[in-house]
């Protein structure tokens, strides 16, 4: 299998290279972070006319019509830069209306993803659920108009920078079965929506989202509920893969760093990265990026040409389970080379190892995939 980007997608990261080192770098980014939304609503513009919103939205709703492949660049990219904006976020939600959505929820959405007038996110993680994706708690009760939504979402990454959120929410049926779900279409703003907005570890912004008595019309529901978990499954599996490739930047960026301090950094009059035994830990992290570039790779080939969603969920697991001990390894080793300032504030790779240390996290731990691996 040929691993190697396209012509397009070369392209596509040298042009997101030249906006990070003139738009994007760290004390900007640091800036961005403190601010009271979080993420900048210039950068988003920007991506916007790079193009980078419209990569995976199809071309007839002005997009490129790109897959999980054509995003790899763009991912690393924000691995690479530590971009907080809510792009992978963004692209969860635009793909559940691309996947599901009817002929007029596609033509009043999609475009303006793609033109950078739309931010979404998916709320779906709630109390005590982990990683189990048809624990729904959550309850949608039909109404003359529609749907009456209650029940409460937890930590759903950069819900508060979102306008509109596509949410599970069940409509039959017990908290965990497969079947009884439905997907819905709930703006933030709308009344009885509540958010308590935080700060992740890696400085994304968060909410635990609420909803009491949430008033819904019949056309904001997305699909069929017979289809909402696999729908889940499969977007779900498509994020993992993203975000895979985004740790592949962010490991590449540690491992720069981590080699770039290792040739300036003297003790007894030489660099350290003399001694042999430091060469041999640059050696594994090396190593691991590798690895772990590979397994992204064929992930992301993976949600767009596998057909069989049992050998697709196998290859994107053991994909996470080599990613998140690839983020383990070179986070904690980036660390430990660069001594007691790697965790610095003022340094990106601190900030870098906490980025990690959560991708390892998201989605699905190495010990959860590892299990559904095993057991499909």
């Amino acid at each position: 299998m040929n691993f190697d980007p396209s012509e397009e997608q070369r392209l596509f990261a040298a042009s997101i290279e030249r906006f990070v080192a003139r738009d994007y770098t760290f004390d900007i980014r640091r800036r961005i972070v403190a601010s009271r939304d979080g993420y900048s609503r210039d950068v988003w513009a920007a991506f916007a006319e790079l193009g980078l919103l419209g990569v995976a939205i199809p071309g007839e709703y002005g997009g490129l019509g790109g897959g999980a492949v054509d995003l790899t660049s763009v991912m690393e990219a924000i691995g690479e830069a530590l971009i907080v904006e809510p792009f992978l976020a963004t692209a969860m939600g635009a793909r559940f209306v691309a996947r599901a959505g009817t002929p007029e929820q596609k033509n009043g959405l999609l475009p303006a993803v793609a033109e950078g007038k739309l931010t979404m996110a998916f709320a779906h993680s709630e109390r005590g659920a982990r990683y189990d994706l048809a624990h729904v708690a959550t309850r949608a009760r039909k109404t003359d108009a529609g749907f009456a939504i209650d029940g409460d979402k937890r930590v759903v990454v950069h819900g508060p920078c979102a306008r509109l959120l596509v949410i599970s929410a069940r409509i039959t049926g017990d908290d965990t079965d497969s079947q009884g779900i439905g997907l819905f279409l709930v703006n933030t703003e709308a009344p009885g929506v509540s958010l308590a907005s935080s700060r992740t570890l890696d400085e994304l912004r968060s909410a635990d989202i609420s909803f009491d008595d949430v008033c819904v019309a019949a056309d904001a529901q997305l699909g069929e509920t017979a289809d909402a978990l696999l729908m889940i499954e499969e977007i779900v599996d498509y994020a993992t893969a993203l975000v895979c490739c985004e740790a592949v930047g962010a490991i590449g960026f540690a491992n720069g760093a981590t080699l770039d301090y290792l040739k300036s950094r003297k003790q007894f009059g030489v660099p350290i990265g003399s001694f042999q035994a430091l060469q041999h830990r640059m050696v594994d992290m090396v190593i691991e990026y590798e690895q772990a570039k590979s397994m992204a790779s064929l992930a992301c080939a993976a949600i767009d040409g596998e057909t069989d969603p049992v050998r697709r969920k196998r290859i994107v697991s053991a994909a996470k389970v080599r990613v998140a001990d690839a983020c383990r390894h070179v986070g904690q080793e980036s660390i430990q080379l660069h001594g007691g300032m790697g965790m610095s504030d003022e340094l990106k790779i601190s900030h870098t190892f906490r980025r990690l240390t959560m991708i390892a996290q998201q989605f699905g731990d190495a010990d959860h995939h590892l299990e559904r691996f095993a057991s499909l």
